[in-house]
């Protein structure tokens, strides 16, 4: 089982090629999509990368919930923002992942933007058991 620094190393790796970015740049606070300049296809081909390095199987919305965040019914998002009920979701779906931000500004939109490569490496270290 490899250890946290492997993690990380793993996921820098991964990303350093999926983003043509460079090794300096992928730090832990480091934001794949603010940061880093990944794309929402870009997640796919991250995602990809990740279960193949690691042996891991990434269900399809870890990182974004499609159903909270298409939501139309006004259960979790009213007005393009999430509602109490919508965050209380994303944190019961996402919880690898630090959404204060998300909290303080609940646009939907901003949802993909809070992922860090910190938060990668919390999925990828409950996914393996560490």
């Amino acid at each position: 089982m490899p250890s946290k620094e492997e993690v990380f190393a793993g996921i820098k790796e991964q990303l350093i090629e999926a983003l043509a970015v460079d090794d300096d740049q992928v730090t832990p606070e480091a934001t794949l999509m603010g940061d880093l300049g990944a794309e929402s296809i870009d997640l796919l081909d991250i995602v990809y990368r990740l279960e193949k390095h690691f042996s891991i199987k990434i269900d399809r919305g870890e990182l974004v919930p499609d159903d909270v965040v298409n939501d139309t019914q006004g259960i979790y998002v009213v007005d393009g923002k999430l509602t109490a009920k919508g965050l209380e979701e994303i944190k019961k779906r996402i919880p690898f992942a630090d959404i204060s931000a998300l909290e303080k500004n609940p646009v939907v939109q901003n949802l993909t933007t809070i992922l860090t490569v910190k938060d990668m490496c919390h999925l990828v270290e409950q996914k393996l058991g560490i």
